[in-house]
């Protein structure tokens, strides 16, 4: 039995159980997504890795029986929505998402109640039972296109996010009532170390996601969602950039920008460097093996609240089709 210790062997360690999910994927018939913002081992080891929107439109195509997501609670019950007839796993039920806990369905459907005559459009990092009460829904890939696609004049309550809400309002001149929900991760990034970093790197490119509180965003170069960040990174000559958003986007982007420098934005109450959701790396390699070897935990979604909520998915999922998303 190897006794090694210390970094050589937690990268066998690392290696071994690689091998075995592998294996087990294989067995079971099962395909891995992870999202952008999962640990880098979980990445690598991963068939698809996408935002929000790509993991709905991937899970949609699927052919494979069981789809484990290395993600937050919602994204397994988004998938097992558009997938109800495959097995939906998730490494770590406990990975839930601050954003989603922000807009509770009950208070929700009042303030819906509250407002009649609006049309409702939902971020998709919710519950399912708000999506049930959604006619649509958005990522932040496609929010700014979806909203658009409505007429000027059409009255929209838009959840939970009021920092995304508030970037669409001000990008789109339209005046959407908002709910008052809000990423934990994106509110912390602060202001002022945001400034400072562009003080010793002035070379340096900002890139934000659109979570991000206003203030912040008048600060980026480029706001747009991880997929959009990452797509910016790779395609523009600039050389060096800090990045407002969950660090995980950044094992991706160094990953196709080899020779580019990334600086991951500070939070505002902490000495760390970087900005993690505490949620989103709750999922281990070592979560998922087990949930590959057990089939657990499984994500099952109320059959009356998925017959509601596939309905606003399907319509983001047509409305990002014909519009080229």
């Amino acid at each position: 039995m190897n006794q090694q210790t210390g970094p050589a062997a937690a990268h066998e360690k690392r290696a071994e159980l690689s091998e075995a999910i592998t294996r087990l994927k294989k067995e079971k018939n099962a395909v891995i997504l992870a999202h952008y913002y999962q640990r880098p081992e979980i990445q690598d080891l991963a068939d698809y890795i996408g935002d929000s929107l790509a993991l709905a439109q991937i899970s949609a195509r699927l052919t494979q029986d069981i789809i484990v997501l290395c993600g937050v609670n919602f994204m397994g019950e988004t998938a097992k929505i558009i997938c109800p007839g495959k097995k939906v796993l998730i490494p770590d039920l406990s990975a839930g998402c601050s954003l989603a806990d922000s807009c509770p369905a009950p208070e929700f459907e009042k303030f819906i109640k509250q407002n009649p005559g609006h049309t409702v459009i939902s971020y998709v990092n919710t519950s399912a039972a708000v999506k049930a009460l959604s006619d649509v829904l958005v990522t932040s890939t496609n929010a700014r296109q979806i909203v658009e696609s409505f007429p000027p004049e059409t009255p929209i309550i838009f959840g939970p996010d009021r920092n995304l809400g508030n970037y669409i309002n001000s990008v789109t001149g339209r005046n959407m009532k908002l709910w008052n929900g809000a990423c934990h991760v994106h509110e912390q990034f602060s202001v002022e170390k945001l400034a400072e970093l562009k003080r010793q790197h002035p070379d340096a490119k900002v890139l934000a996601h659109p979570e991000c509180p206003k203030q912040l965003l008048l600060l980026a170069d480029k706001t747009g969602s991880t997929a959009a960040l990452l797509k910016y990174a790779a395609s523009q000559p600039f050389n060096k950039f800090i990045v407002a958003t969950e660090s995980g986007i950044l094992h991706q982007m160094q990953k196709e920008c080899p020779e580019k420098t990334f600086i991951p934005a500070p939070p505002a109450d902490s000495t760390c460097a970087c900005n993690e959701c505490s949620f989103m790396k709750l999922n281990t390699l070592e979560k998922l093996y087990n949930c590959l070897l057990t089939e657990s935990p499984e994500v099952n979604v109320d059959a009356a609240t998925a017959e509601r909520a596939l309905k606003p998915i399907e319509r983001m999922l047509q409305i990002s089709e014909k519009l080229g998303l």
